[in-house]
């Protein structure tokens, strides 16, 4: 049996009350949040199979959400083989990023990149713990000017960007902590639903 010292204890229980926290918030939401997710995932991958695309995007972690969806989708989720489908996470190119920012705003980041590459009939999905990320909600609402499908995934109330999306998935609680653990769960259910959807065509 492994011993360990008092400090190393008191970091057990924090670790500890982490998980238990997650695992609390993803049991009160899952009942909200699977409807509006199942609905999510018919739209992405009837899209998709009509040729379209989907471009996702957010700061920080949810940067990283952005490009961990992109990575399952043009890589694969869990079926070893199968056609790559086309996500663009708008997060990646440090060019495009600095040179936006630089010589317009940073509020226009991903904005500019959906007026360049979004189509009507492609999916937008913008990333937000708080719903009131500027950037995000300034490219969401230039995707629907262009006639995309506009999707996001949020916390709290939602904020501003749930009234200007088509389908907002709300994590409603305000730890930003435990919003990205639902955000990436959700990421993963919808990975898994669009890919058996896509792979059985």
């Amino acid at each position: 049996m492994i011993e360990y010292s008092d400090l190393e204890l008191q970091y057990a229980a924090v670790v500890r009350q982490h998980f238990l926290e997650s695992a609390d918030v993803k049991r009160m939401v899952a009942d909200e949040l699977s409807g509006p997710a199942a609905r999510a995932a018919e739209l992405i991958s009837t899209a998709l199979m009509n040729g379209h695309k989907m471009l996702v995007f957010g700061n920080g972690g949810s940067a990283a959400d952005a490009q961990h969806f992109a990575g399952e989708m043009i890589g694969r989720f869990k079926i070893p083989v199968r056609a790559p489908l086309p996500v663009i996470a708008l997060t990646t190119d440090s060019t495009v990023l600095t040179c936006i920012a630089n010589d317009f705003a940073y509020e226009d980041v991903f904005s500019r990149q959906v007026e360049a590459l979004a189509q009507p009939g492609d999916i937008v999905l913008g990333i937000s713990t708080s719903g009131n990320s500027p950037n995000v909600l300034r490219a969401l609402q230039a995707a629907r000017l262009r006639g995309a499908y506009t999707l996001a995934l949020l916390g709290g109330d939602g904020g501003a960007v749930a009234a200007e999306v088509n389908l907002a998935l709300v994590v409603p609680v305000r730890d930003t902590t435990r919003i990205q653990e639902c955000h990436i769960t959700l990421i993963h259910a919808l990975s898994e639903l669009i890919e058996n959807r896509l792979n059985a065509l």
